[in-house]
C-alpha cells in the first residue's frame, strides 16, 4: 500500500531507535510526513538521513519528555507551524532507570506518562483540526502488574531497586490516559488507542543490568514485529471508529481491572493537569 499516507502528518516520540524507528520507517515508506520527536539530534540525524535517502519525508523535533519545559517548547514549535496532525504516536519510554525528572517526578512515570500527557494536551488543537486524527499510546502488558497508583510516591525518586514496579505503574497510566482521552477528545473527532507492542528487544531495556538484559532479550521479538500494532492502531481502517481501547498483536484485548476504572482515570487526569498546569481547552 505505497503512498496511502501521502499528505498525512505523523508525530512519533522516541523514533530514533527501537520500535519508534521501525514505526517511522514503515509509515514514511507509505508516504507520510513523519516528525521524529527525540532528545538527541545527533542520534536522530542518521535515521532521518536514511529515511530521506529512501524517498521518505522526515524531520527532527527536539523533545525531552523528562523536562516539562522541553515538552512545551516542542509543542510550541509544532503549534507555530500550524499544520494539523493526523496521528500522534506516544512511543518513547524507558525501563529500569531510577531517579527523578527535571521537574522532580519519579523518573519512569514522569517520562512515560507525564511528559506524554503534556505533549498530547498541548497538541490537541492540531489533532482536532485533522479529520479522523488518532492518538496512539504505547503501553505494555506490564500494566497488569500494577497494584494501583500512589500519587504521593510519584513526587519522589524511584524507590525500588529495579524500577520495574514503577514501569508497571507508568504503563497503567498510559492505558488510563487513553481511556480518558477517548472520553474528552472522542466527541471532537480524535480517537485514542493504547497497545502492547510485544516484548521487544529495544533500547528501552538498556538500563537493565547485564547478564539479565542479555537473557531476557533471547525471548523478545524484533523492533519491526513490535511496530506492527502501533502501525495498526495508527492507520488501519478496521479500528478507525474505535476509541479508548487496548490492543495486543493487532487485536483488541481487555486491559486490567484497574485500567478500566473510570474514577482512577479521572484522578490521574486531574493530577496530571495539576502537575503540568495544562488541560484541554474548550
Amino acid at each position: 500500500m505505497p503512498n496511502d499516507l501521502a499528505g498525512k502528518l505523523l508525530v512519533i516520540t522516541g523514533a530514533n531507535t527501537g520500535i519508534g524507528q521501525a514505526t517511522a520507517e514503515i509509515l514514511a515508506a507509505r508516504g507520510a510526513r513523519v516528525v521524529l520527536a527525540c532528545r538527541s539530534e545527533d542520534k536522530t540525524r542518521p535515521v532521518i538521513d536514511n529515511l530521506r535517502a529512501r524517498g521518505g519525508d522526515a524531520e527532527f523535533l527536539s523533545l525531552d519528555l523528562a523536562s516539562l519545559a522541553s515538552v512545551r517548547s516542542a509543542a510550541e514549535a509544532l503549534l507555530a507551524a500550524g499544520r494539523p496532525i493526523d496521528v500522534l504516536i506516544n512511543n518513547a519510554g524507558l525501563a529500569g532507570l531510577r531517579g527523578v525528572t527535571k521537574d522532580g517526578f519519579e523518573l519512569t512515570f514522569g517520562t512515560n506518562h507525564l511528559g506524554h500527557f503534556l505533549f498530547t494536551v498541548l497538541l490537541a488543537p492540531l489533532l482536532c483540526a485533522a479529520p479522523g486524527a488518532r492518538i496512539v499510546n504505547v503501553s505494555s502488558t506490564s500494566h497488569y502488574q500494577a497494584k494501583g497508583i500512589d500519587f504521593d510516591a510519584l513526587r519522589a525518586p524511584t524507590p525500588s531497586v529495579t524500577a520495574l514496579p514503577e514501569y508497571a505503574v507508568s504503563k497503567l497510566a498510559n492505558v488510563l490516559f487513553t481511556a480518558e482521552l477517548a472520553r474528552r477528545l472522542g466527541p471532537r473527532g480524535v480517537h485514542s488507542y493504547a497497545l502492547h507492542p510485544g516484548v521487544v528487544a529495544s533500547d528501552a531495556w538498556r538500563q537493565i543490568p547485564w547478564p539479565f538484559r542479555s537473557i531476557i532479550k533471547l525471548f523478545m521479538i524484533t523492533n519491526e514485529q513490535g511496530a506492527a500494532t502501533s502501525v495498526h492502531c495508527a492507520t488501519s481502517p478496521e479500528v478507525k471508529d474505535h476509541d479508548g481501547r487496548y490492543y495486543d498483536d493487532c487485536r483488541e484485548k481487555k486491559p486490567s481491572r484497574l485500567a478500566r476504572d473510570p474514577d482512577l482515570a479521572r484522578a490521574l487526569w486531574e493530577k496530571s493537569v495539576e502537575w503540568t498546569g495544562s488541560d484541554l481547552g474548550d
